[in-house]
């Protein structure tokens, strides 16, 4: 009877303790998982690119001066700025041309790109796209370590303690830190035009027409370069002739002295020669 009871309280502690351990588990389990949920996930890092849009468009030669001044006219209608622009005239060995560099916001491209496409015929469109996220955050970077800085030499300024000689040298400090500062802060804009705006570069062509049969083409290529060939080679002649006139003043003297020094020395060798005696006249033969 005893051994019995002996048995059963300890069956009665086995179950309590397990109780206990499955009531301590099940109250830590979620604890961690509250935890897990409540710790933030590691955010993705900004990227910043540089994106390039090259584009030529092929127009007349009537309507590209117009096409040129709507471009940069459309581009004030919208978020975007003019670069550079260019436009030149036909000339005597060369073709009408125009070119206009621009920055737009992306949310703008789309209503750029439609407003070249009725402009003309785009047979040419390249885009480039350049990774500038190490340099923007090296940039921020040194921006902020600048900022820092500068501040700290401040709060150093207006320390009671400072001596005189300390007071020049952290201004001194202070006027190169800014100026780093400065340059960083201009680089940092820089690099938000790159990012932030696309660049969109355009050439405007005028279209080849092929006039004839294709068999005398080059003959007809030919005659119609003749005349620049000819007046290049007139402008070689000239500058050689004017590259050479300074070296006639000194050549011209010393091959005149040469050649009266040369006939000198002719005559003095033809005076030295010793003259032969004329041979006896033999008997029965006439003296002359």
């Amino acid at each position: 009877m005893l051994r019995k009871s002996a048995a059963l309280i300890s069956l009665i502690v086995l179950l309590i303790s397990i109780g206990c351990e499955t009531k301590r588990m099940s109250r830590s389990v979620p604890v961690q998982e509250l935890a897990m949920i409540s710790t933030p996930l590691p955010k993705q890092s900004k990227r910043f690119i540089a994106v390039r849009h090259k584009l030529e468009i092929i127009a007349s030669e009537s309507d590209l001066p117009k096409v040129w001044e709507s471009v940069i006219t459309f581009c004030g209608t919208i978020q975007c700025e003019v670069i550079s622009s260019s436009i030149t005239t036909r000339t005597r060995v060369g073709a009408p041309s125009g070119s206009i560099s621009l920055r737009v916001t992306p949310e703008d491209l789309k209503k750029l790109f439609v407003h070249l496409a009725k402009q003309g015929n785009i047979v040419q469109h390249t885009t480039e796209s350049e990774e500038k996220t190490a340099v923007v955050v090296d940039t921020d970077a040194r921006i902020k370590n600048l900022i820092s800085f500068r501040d700290s030499l401040r709060a150093m300024l207006t320390r009671p303690s400072v001596s005189v000689k300390d007071f020049v040298e952290i201004e001194r400090e202070l006027t190169d830190v800014q100026s780093q500062l400065d340059s960083a802060i201009a680089q940092r804009k820089i690099l938000a035009n790159e990012t932030e705006k696309v660049t969109v570069e355009i050439a405007f062509r005028l279209e080849k027409s092929i006039v004839g049969g294709g068999v005398f083409t080059p003959i007809g290529d030919a005659l119609r370069d003749s005349g620049s060939v000819l007046a290049d080679s007139a402008a070689s002649l000239i500058t050689v002739v004017v590259a050479v006139i300074p070296w006639l003043v000194l050549i011209v003297p010393a091959y005149w002295l040469f050649a009266r020094f040369w006939r000198k020395l002719r005559r003095k060798r033809a005076g030295s020669v010793p003259t032969q005696p004329a041979a006896p006249a033999s008997p029965g033969q006439p003296s002359t």
